[in-house]
């Protein structure tokens, strides 16, 4: 087992990573001192794989733990599915010493941990992320949400995890499609952080896809190293250090928001695609560079064009626009991007020409 600390001074926590942990789930929370009341969220897909295990290790280790089904999808990370778990929780007594744990993807992650920062004023609570792209990204750092119709992660706060516990060897019941979104997250940290890492993708991306566990280690660790040193630096994403991991997300999010099933890490493809074609645009970021991120993203199989995504005759220009007058990081009115200025290297700008913004997405919409 390998560990890396997010150093946060007393909100410090550790990611505990490697192969074949669940079972030690139990022991490590009381480590972290957690009470004896454990709430385990998470969905009737992920329950019928593990949830088994970690039910035993907690009982081993001297808890009594509670499970609460949310159902499965981003379009229940919502009030509804928030309400269902502060019920259960009352139904239990459950106290300010009790215990959270978000055992699932970046939903029940994001689900788990606002139910947390809101329940009698905050509990402690434990990411076990289940995907990749949860354990590469939105279990580290603390950032808990659910979504409203016009919007992803509109009502949320700011609520680090005692523990985040990635297990490797979960990674190998994926279906391909989980990978192939996951995958896309972790290549978002080469290009804001490390032509380094990217070139990893590039040159070993037919291991990755057959799930080689040495190369999952590799990524899964560099990722949440490259997450951990971010989030010390900013915390609650009042710089501009913090922003640079919204890349690819300003207009991501806005084409979840027309249409949620198209799945994050596939929105986030295309998202990093046409805020490259916006850098390019600018004459931030050379032709080639572009280029080199759409041919990555195609040989790892996600889509590089808006008409790719689910259910596309719902995809107009205008409809994204709007949806993308809703991102959180708007200032004074003002749109704000994190553009690639090459790979490894990215900027935040503010203000970008809606006309260039409408060329690109016309460009990617077919």
């Amino acid at each position: 087992m390998r560990t890396l600390t997010v150093n946060l001074g007393d909100r410090s926590y550790p990611i505990h990573l490697g192969e074949g942990l669940l079972p030690r789930v139990g022991e490590l929370l009381r480590q972290a001192g957690c009470g004896e009341k454990v709430g385990i969220v998470t969905d009737p897909s992920v329950a019928r794989l593990y949830l088994q295990a970690v039910e035993d290790g907690l009982s081993r280790s001297g808890f009594r733990a509670t499970s609460v089904l949310v159902p499965e999808g981003e379009e229940h990370k919502n009030l509804n599915s928030l309400s269902a778990i502060y019920d259960r929780l009352v139904g239990e007594r459950f106290e300010r010493g009790s215990c959270i744990v978000a055992l699932g993807g970046g939903v029940v992650g994001d689900l788990a941990g606002f139910a947390a920062a809101t329940f009698l004023r905050g509990v402690s609570y434990a990411q076990v992320p289940t995907t990749l792209l949860a354990q590469v990204d939105s279990a580290i750092g603390g950032k808990t949400a659910i979504d409203l119709p016009e919007g992803k992660n509109l009502v949320g706060a700011f609520h680090q995890p005692r523990l985040v516990y990635s297990d490797i060897s979960i990674l190998q019941d994926l279906p391909l499609e989980s990978l192939r979104q996951g995958l896309s997250e972790a290549i978002k940290y080469g290009v804001i952080q490390s032509e380094r890492f990217f070139r990893l993708f590039e040159t070993s991306h037919r291991g990755i896809l057959k799930r080689d566990p040495m190369l999952l280690q590799k990524i899964v660790e560099t990722c949440s190293r490259m997450k951990a040193r971010i989030v010390e630096q900013d915390e609650y994403d009042r710089k501009k250090k913090r922003m640079i991991l919204n890349y690819g997300h300003t207009l991501g999010h806005a084409l979840e928001a027309v249409d949620i099933r198209i799945g994050h890490g596939n929105a986030i493809s295309v998202g990093m695609l046409l805020e490259a074609d916006i850098a390019e645009g600018l004459g931030l970021l050379p032709g080639e560079a572009a280029n080199r991120l759409e041919h990555l993203l195609k040989k790892i199989g996600l889509p590089t064009t808006v008409s790719q995504l689910y259910n596309h005759r719902r995809w107009t220009v205008a409809r994204i626009l709007e949806a993308e007058r809703y991102d959180k990081k708007f200032v004074h009115g003002r749109n704000r991007y994190v553009l690639p200025m090459r790979i490894g290297k990215v900027v935040v700008k503010e203000g970008i020409p809606y006309s260039l913004i409408r060329h690109v997405l016309k460009d990617r919409l077919t």
